[in-house]
């Protein structure tokens, strides 16, 4: 097994306010790394600046062999967005569909041409997520559920072999939780790497390894504790 992904030491802040403040994990090929903490604690900082949409004040990310953030030497933070963008799929909490689009309009704009769109539709990714029963539908007469299987569709575009995923079943249905889940799994079982924040159980139990964010670092949790027991270490 090779590591997937090395963090070492980011720190972020908002203004004076330091959120990130040293964290680092490592994760390898096929694992799943859960994070989860307080609301406001950072976790969805950290993904952000996985995902490259937010720059770090210093630190290093790494993916496979290839630099995706580190220091410029001279204090600042120099990013490679070819990397970042090629190797990471990125599911924000926020809808980033365009609701006057059909959901097929919404994946034609992520997806490098119609024939890969159409296969991936039929036999990959997207068919597990079962996004072609209603790929003709307008994403603004979509449910929740739904919605959230698109914007999983859009992370896999290019077939990035890490994902990142902030609380993705939130406010969902147990049986699209479900489904996720085992969309993750199989995902997993074809070598690809997971980082989740979630307080959802069933997505916990897919986690090779679970971190608290607690004070802008990582603390790594036994992977058997749940409920109460992990919220003591908020």
């Amino acid at each position: 097994m090779e590591n997937m992904i090395t963090v070492t030491d980011i720190t972020s802040s908002y203004g004076k306010r330091q959120i990130l403040k040293g964290t680092s994990f490592t994760a390898q090929t096929g694992e799943c790394i859960g994070i989860v903490g307080a609301n406001g604690c950072g976790k969805s900082t950290l993904l952000s600046v996985l995902a490259g949409t937010l720059k770090p004040k210093s630190g290093t990310v790494i993916y496979g062999d290839q630099m995706a953030w580190n220091s410029t030497g001279t204090g600042g933070m120099r990013g490679d967005r070819e990397v970042i963008r090629r190797m990471t799929g990125y599911v924000p909490q926020e809808n980033p569909l365009i609701p006057e689009l059909t959901v097929y309009d919404n994946l034609r704009l992520w997806y490098p041409d119609k024939q890969t769109l159409r296969q991936e539709l039929e036999q990959g990714f997207l068919s597990l997520l079962g996004i072609k029963e209603f790929s003709t539908k307008q994403v603004s007469k979509l449910s929740g559920g739904m919605k959230k299987r698109v914007s999983i569709g859009i992370a896999m575009a290019g077939m990035p072999p890490i994902l990142l995923l902030d609380e993705p079943s939130a406010a969902l249905d147990l049986a699209c939780k479900e489904d996720i889940r085992k969309y993750l799994l199989t995902y997993m079982e074809r070598r690809g790497t997971v980082v989740i924040t979630t307080h959802e159980e069933s997505e916990l139990s897919l986690c090779t390894k679970i971190y608290v964010m607690r004070d802008g670092i990582l603390n790594q949790a036994d992977n058997h504790l749940r409920g109460e027991d992990l919220v003591k270490m908020f």
